[in-house]
């Protein structure tokens, strides 16, 4: 998709959401995405849509996929703000306030209205949740904002004071923030400054609530002193200071003078003050006067009985608890015991002093009751039966107590309960339990508890429900926070459908109740809501009763259903997550968790949580599951034509369904699964399905292990399946749909028994009577009607007209139906209208633009029509998914492209072929589609023939094997002939010329192209006169005058390697009078006369190959070495340097014109060269490109570099490159596995070269540093005696530092880099901005230090400093730098996609730049660390390995990788072929590396 698609699809999109149709903009969204996965607009596009279509997971994930994307943009924060705000999910409501404070740091340099704005937002958030501490500092930073503008100071104290009202509320929590405590002090400090006039109402209101502030914060006592005094003096009229300071000297007890001076004026200022009163009482009761004190514990005692006889139990108790141990023991008695003392004050009071008390008065039986009540309500039913000795034979006791205060219920009630908690035997018995709790009822109607008990009694004994609700009914009324008796009371309305009054009580109760309490409540009407369908309000009410009780796990499960029903399935997921961690054996909270990630296509988590429960115990619905997942799984792959891994997923289905059927042999669905699972191997070949089926399921004895079914077998066991589901549900249309598909899938299998039972006609006609039966109950699903069209229209039935009505009908059902439209343009096309099939697919693509079936067809009318744009739309096909006919049409259109040798220059070729990286696209999807058809051999020659565009020369010779093999079962001669002769070329092509003669001589040899084979064949067999007399016959068939020419080269090749000059020289003549002479022809006749001194014969050939103009880039190179050779014949050294540089000039990226001027310079025009500079260029030359010894025996890099060195042994730079060339030697011989032969050199070397000249020494080591082991201390010295002769030479600094920093680095393995010293490093750099040796330094300091993204910068300064400076191999070598930090990033498990990401694009770029065997070596390693088991890693790694002309380093690397990934794949057929080559190579180290593997895996 080009730039302008993209911006079309984007306004689209944008257009849509305008208008309200959300869907159609996520389509355009998604089709942006597909091509550009980082588009920001389009993910927030999809947020926004996703949002008003109420899908709040996927507008969440959206948003925060364009927040990762460009996190200073503020569309997306503001969408993800505006998502959490309107949706009511309680993780979106924890995550908000980080959205807003995202929110505020964006928009406080942009917008500070909406800064202001949000800012409220988050502090009404932080307000109603209570933290204080962050809504201290939302306000400072507000205020801190506002400072900034300089606003007016009213607006400021405004602030000021809002912000004190909103804090002072931190002083009523219980724990207390000493940060949050002093941020509201400041603020009253600071709004004290700003306020005017002093004194005066509004600071005479502000002061009071400062001195409250701190009258309630005990650290800051003094302060709180100084604010009273302060207040006083400005209005010494207002009695609230001396109050807190009253107040304050009673709590401290301090009776000072000064304490005594503030009652007084407190008592002065207001009579009636009971602070003055009671701080001079307390000084009183300090001077011995007892009278107040007196005074005093009668004012408890008359308020506990005030209290006690409003029935305020509580309040009675605490203030019984005042006045206590105050009391006389006997006034304790009668005020307590004999004015009718409640129990619920003993209940309410701690069992420890209640026990204490009671114990010290032991006057009456009645204590006994007491104390035993205490332990009762503590649920210690045995300590209350051993008070005072008491047995159950021995109630008397308790009898007596009641007997002694007749009208008092709540001694039967305790009675009552006694019994009740004594077991289930004194429950059942009236006499007991039930007499005592009604007398108690009787004689104390209000007594709530008892009417609890008596409920119990009803619902658990009597079973009578509609009494023990009055009874539970009555409870609660009487004591609302009884939540025992409304939740039971809830209960059985609902049980009794009475849903209108369960819904008032919890209506009631929630009304009144507080944050965090009436759990039972909540919950109950959180399940209400869940039942009808109110999923909304359930979410609400259940994340109440979660902050109730938050280590609940069954309310988590409850607000997991209510998420699921919502269809808030990542909210879901977390609750259910959280249940099972509070109940790790709750199989339940695991089973839904699997079950969302299965509706959510996370088929593999899905399928680890199905087999974690499973593994437990054998749970139907988790083993459907199982098999669904799997089921799923095998689908996908078989997508991209896995097909063997997908046959091994539906064999584990097969299994898994079983055992659950086994179980459940009534459930109808758990064999419609079944039969699906053995339907869906119908897709893949049938070579290919070998299937473990357990034996009752194939027909066989149970008491016998599993069978193995092929392909038809296996669909048969399909059929019963669908069968047996149909005999328990036999008016289900989908089943009678799917049985209908799976006889068609077995007719469409070539090979059937001569039963007619199981012809392909009567399965299709079986296929067709169930697809009718279907459609007779269900006629509105458009599935089944197009399915009874594809049966109808295929081959067998061929009822074109029902097809069509079919395709129609379920159109008319469903008109946005993309598959019944493109089968009835296939319908159409079958029959040759080509109209109206161009209409239905344009209506498909309309309908679905990503569905591949309907490209397919527009590509078959275009190859029909005979339209340029047919071999674009099956590339299209390809890209969509992998679909057989449009992988094939693809690949015949390329090999077609390919095989037109006159269209290579034209724009069209370059576009479809080059651009599109159409061979390589070609050839994976034809791998994929041979993989699957075994038996198509037209598939298998084009393969074989991109193979051979893409030098897979053993990937080609395979491929046209298996098309030989195929067509002599068949009775194609052509094509046969056809097939020999490329199998024939690709086994030349592989060395085995014998074997390519003897297929050769078994074709007809009546093709040009099949006698030029044979005797290239011959040729390199070594049989010359055989190779002369087969070339000979291919001149005899030559049709055009271009191919006679080549036919001619070659005879004269041939006749002068027998010795034959002048029959060479007369049929290279020959050819140049042809009517269209080659360039080679003339090429091969300049190199004659070169050979034999012929300066005549050369310079004519060469004048007549310059007549022919522009020449591909093999002849420009060949035309420049004889033109030079020439020159040189002639005695013209001075043109020989000429003519290479001018060659050099018009081709500055070609290597071998640079490499040859390198030579040629310095042995013709000695005077211009410089010997030492050459020499050491093209070592260095030599290094960059890997060339060693191993590779070259004569030509490489170290032979090179001690010429130079004997040249010139003073010159440091040239020991400098001696050095690296002695490195690189024991590299490739550790590589190969021989013993490095050149150990220890570099430090002798290394001491030659800093002895050498301070100066050169400097300019030079930039060769070596960073590439051997730590310089000495006198290489330091070096540098800094030059630095003291030249001060201010960068490039000297630059050394001095690169030198120090190797020192730490390597002096200390892992060592950490100050931040001084990267800055110091990087400015250095900087002064030296165009040397691009640093920046790539600076780089690998920045990665050993792993700072990834610095490193990245670093590398991308060198790759724009190259494309300033037009160095091309300076791009390629930062591309490939980048590639390997971010290629080793990924092998390490660095998370994120921007590392793979950066390979690609960076090897990309590489590519295109030229050929470069360490970039596709890369890409390699990239799909064997992210795809290792997939087929493309082993192609690329089989394409590196093999290979005759790249690196042996390379191909080495290239080994290592493909042996491990044939391991794992424990393919032993191709690592046999793997260990074969390294033997012919001598590459032991592979051997060795084999034997490892090979040892750790036994």
């Amino acid at each position: 998709m080009s730039n302008k698609e993209v911006k079309a699809a984007l306004k689209s999109a944008r257009e849509a959401i305008k208008n309200k149709e959300f869907k159609d903009a996520l389509k355009h969204c998604k089709a942006v995405l597909k091509l550009e996965k980082n588009n920001y607009n389009a993910w927030v596009f999809i947020g926004l849509a996703a949002s008003e279509l109420e899908h709040t997971d996927q507008a969440q994930t959206a948003y925060k996929k364009a927040v990762e994307l460009e996190p200073e943009q503020l569309l997306a924060w503001q969408g993800l703000a505006n998502l959490y705000e309107k949706t009511d999910q309680w993780d979106f409501k924890i995550e908000l306030p980080n959205i807003y404070q995202r929110l505020v740091e964006l928009y406080a340099s942009s917008d500070k209205n909406k800064c202001y704005e949000i800012i409220s937002k988050l502090s009404d958030i932080y307000q109603s949740d209570k933290e204080y501490l962050k809504l201290a500092k939302v306000w400072l930073q507000l205020i801190q904002v506002k400072e900034e503008e300089a606003v007016d100071k009213n607006e400021l104290l405004q602030l000021l004071q809002q912000m004190t009202q909103l804090l002072s509320d931190c002083l009523n929590e219980e724990e207390r923030d000493n940060e949050t405590q002093q941020h509201l002090i400041t603020a009253f400090e600071k709004a004290m400054v700003l306020m005017d006039p002093v004194p005066g109402e509004q600071h005479k209101k502000f002061s009071a609530d400062y001195v409250k502030c701190l009258s309630k914060l005990p650290k800051d006592e003094p302060k709180m002193i100084v604010a009273c005094e302060s207040m006083l003096s400005l209005y010494p009229n207002q009695s609230y200071p001396l109050e807190v300071l009253c107040s304050h000297y009673l709590k401290t007890g301090v009776q000072n003078e000064g304490a005594v001076s503030c009652f007084s004026r407190l008592l002065d200022l207001a009579p009636n003050s009971g602070l003055g009163h009671l701080g001079l009482g307390t000084k009183a009761l300090h001077a011995l006067c007892y009278i107040s004190r007196l005074s005093s514990s009668t004012g408890w005692c008359s308020l506990a009985e005030a209290q006690f006889k409003m029935q305020r139990y509580s309040d009675c108790a605490m203030s019984c608890s005042q006045g206590w141990f105050t009391l006389l023991y006997h006034y304790v008695i009668q005020i307590f015991f004999y004015s009718g003392f409640s129990m619920n004050i003993i209940c309410s009071c701690n069992l420890g002093h209640a026990c204490v008390a009671l114990h010290q008065i032991n006057v009456y039986p009645v204590l006994g009751a007491l104390k035993g009540r205490a332990y009762l309500n503590k649920g210690q039913v045995d300590e209350a039966l051993k008070v005072e000795n008491l047995s159950p034979t021995e109630l008397c006791l308790f009898l007596k107590a009641a007997s002694q205060s007749p009208d008092c219920g709540e001694y039967y009630f305790f009675l009552g309960r006694l019994y009740w908690d004594m077991g289930e035997e004194t429950r059942k018995d009236r006499s007991k339990a039930h007499t005592h709790l009604l007398k108690a009822a009787k004689l104390d109607p209000h007594l709530g508890c008892v009417f609890r008990y008596l409920g119990h009694y009803y619902r658990q004994v009597a079973n009578d429900h509609s009494r023990s609700r009055g009874c539970y009914k009555k409870a609660f009324e009487m004591d609302n926070t009884d939540a025992e008796s409304g939740a039971a009371s809830v209960d059985l309305s609902m049980e009794q459908d009475d849903m209108d009054t369960a819904l008032a009580i919890l209506q009631s109760v929630i009304e009144k109740a507080t944050p965090g309490s009436a759990k039972w409540a909540w919950m109950r009407r959180g399940l209400y809501y869940l039942k009808i369908g109110e999923y909304q309000q359930a979410v609400a009410d259940l994340q109440a009763a979660l902050r109730a009780d938050p280590e609940d796990w069954v309310c988590w499960e409850c607000l997991g259903e209510a998420y699921l029903n919502r269809r808030s399935f990542t909210a879901a997921l977390k609750a259910f997550g959280k249940a099972h961690q509070l109940q790790p054996s709750s199989i339940y909270s695991v089973y839904q968790a699997a079950a969302i990630k299965q509706t959510l296509g996370k088929f593999r988590e899905a399928v680890a949580e199905y087999l974690q429960i499973t593994a437990q115990q054998d749970y139907v619905p988790a083993l459907k599951g199982l098999g669904e997942c799997q089921l799923s799984l095998a689908k996908c792959l078989m997508e991209d034509c896995r097909d063997k891994g997908a046959i091994e997923l539906i064999q584990q289905a097969i299994q898994n369904l079983f055992r659950a059927v086994e179980m459940r042999p009534d459930m109808s669905c758990l064999w419609k699964l079944l039969g699906d699972a053995c339907t869906a191997v119908g897709t893949v070949t049938p070579n290919s399905v070998q299937v473990l089926v357990p034996a009752p399921l194939a027909g066989l004895d149970p008491n016998t292990q599993s069978h193995t079914l092929n392909q038809a077998q296996t669909l048969k066991v399909g059929e019963r399946c669908y069968a047996r589901a149909l005999k328990l549900m036999p008016e289900v249309p989908s089943l009678w749909n799917d049985l209908g598909l799976n006889y068609y899938r077995q007719s469409s299998l070539s090979s059937f028994t001569e039963d007619n039972l199981t012809s392909p006609s009567l399965l299709l006609e079986k296929a067709q009577q169930c697809l009718k039966k279907a459609i007779m109950m269900d006629s509105d699903n458009h599935s089944y009607w197009n399915a009874l069209g594809v049966i109808s229209m295929s081959k067998g039935l061929e009822n074109f007209a029902l097809a069509q009505h079919c395709f129609i009908k379920s159109i008319q059902v469903e008109p946005n139906n993309v598959v019944a439209w493109t089968n009835l343009g296939t319908l159409y096309l079958k029959n040759g209208n080509i109209e109206l099939a161009h209409k239905a697919f344009k209506i498909a693509q309309s309908l679905e633009p990503l569905y591949v079936n309907c490209w397919i067809g527009q590509a078959l009318i275009a190859e029909r029509v005979g339209s340029y744009d047919t071999m674009d739309l099956f590339r299209h096909t390809t890209e969509l998914s992998t679909h057989m006919e449009g992988v094939k049409g693809y690949a015949y259109w390329v090999c077609s492209t390919l095989l037109d040798k006159s269209n290579r220059d034209s724009e069209l070729y370059r576009y479809n072929i080059v651009q599109m990286n159409a061979i390589s696209a070609a050839q994976v999807a034809l791998s994929k589609y041979t993989e699957r058809i075994q038996s198509d051999p037209d598939a298998f020659i084009m393969l074989g023939f991109l193979n051979e565009h893409l030098q897979l020369k053993r990937q080609a010779l395979k491929a046209y094997k298996r098309a030989v093999d195929l067509l002599k079962s068949m009775s194609s001669t052509e094509e046969l002939a056809f097939a020999l002769g490329s199998y024939g070329r690709a086994l030349c092509t592989f060395g085995q010329s014998e074997e390519a003669v003897r297929v050769y001589n078994s074709t007809p040899l009546q093709e040009l192209s099949d006698l030029a084979g044979l005797a290239l064949a011959y040729c390199r067999a070594g049989l010359i006169p055989e190779s002369i007399k087969a070339y000979e016959r291919a001149l005899a068939v030559a049709y055009t005058e271009k191919e006679k020419a080549y036919i001619l080269t070659a005879l004269a090749l041939l006749q002068h390697r027998q010795g034959n000059l002048d029959s060479a020289k007369t049929l290279l003549f020959k050819c140049s009078m042809l009517k269209e002479p080659i360039s080679e022809s003339l090429l091969c006749l300049c190199a004659l006369g070169l050979v034999h001194s012929d300066a005549t014969l050369a310079a004519a050939a060469l004048t007549e190959l310059l007549k022919q103009g522009s020449a591909s880039v093999n002849v420009t190179e060949q035309q420049c070495l004889l033109t030079c050779a020439l020159l040189a014949l002639q005695g013209n050294y001075s043109a020989v340097q000429r003519e290479a540089s001018r060659a050099v000039h018009s081709n500055p990226g070609n290597p071998s014109l640079w490499a040859l001027l390198s030579r040629l310079v310095p042995q013709y025009y000695p005077k211009k060269a410089n010997v030492r500079l050459a020499l050491l260029y093209s070592g260095v030359n030599q290094l960059a490109s890997g060339r060693h010894s191993g590779e070259d025996s004569h030509r490489n890099a170290l032979k090179t570099m001690q010429r130079a060195v004997l040249l010139c042994p003073d010159d440091p730079a040239t020991w400098a490159g001696l050095m690296a060339a002695c490195h690189t030697e024991n590299t490739s011989c550790y590589l190969s596995g021989a013993a490095p032969s050149r150990q220890g050199l570099e430090q002798t070397l290394m001491s030659v070269t800093c002895f050498r000249q301070k100066l050169r020494q400097v300019k030079y080591y930039k060769l070596h540093v960073g590439l051997f082991p730590l310089p000495g201390p006198s290489c330091s010295a070096c540098f800094v005696q030059v630095l003291n002769v030249s001060p201010e030479h960068p490039a000297v600094m630059l050394s001095l530092r690169q030198v120090q920093c190797q020192r730490l680095l390597l002096a200390g393995r892992g060592t950490v880099l100050p931040d001084s010293v990267l800055e110091q490093l990087h400015n250095t750099v900087m002064l030296n901005p165009t040397n691009l040796g640093a920046w790539h330094w600076l780089a690998e300091v920045f990665r050993s230090q792993g700072l990834l993204v610095q490193a990245v910068m670093a590398y991308r300064q060198s790759l724009q400093l190259a494309s300033q400076l037009g160095l091309h191999s300076s791009q390629v070598a930062s591309l490939l730098r980048l590639a390997l930090l971010a290629l080793g990033n990924c092998m390490a498990g660095v998370p994120g996609n921007e590392w793979t990401d950066m390979i690609i694009e960076a090897t990309t770029e590489v590519l295109k730049l030229g050929s470069s065997p360490m970039a596709l070596l890369f890409q390699a390693l990239l799909h064997y660390v992210t795809k290792m088991a997939a087929r493309e890693t082993r192609r690329l790694l089989e394409r590196l390995a093999y290979a005759q002309d790249y690196p042996v380093t390379v191909a080495q690397v290239s080994s290592w990788y493909l042996l491990r990934h044939l391991h794992a794949k424990n393919d032993q057929e191709l690592i046999n072929v793997l260990l074969q080559h390294a033997k012919m190579k001598g590459d032991k180290r592979l051997l060795e590396f084999h034997s490892l593997l090979a040892s750790s895996s036994s």
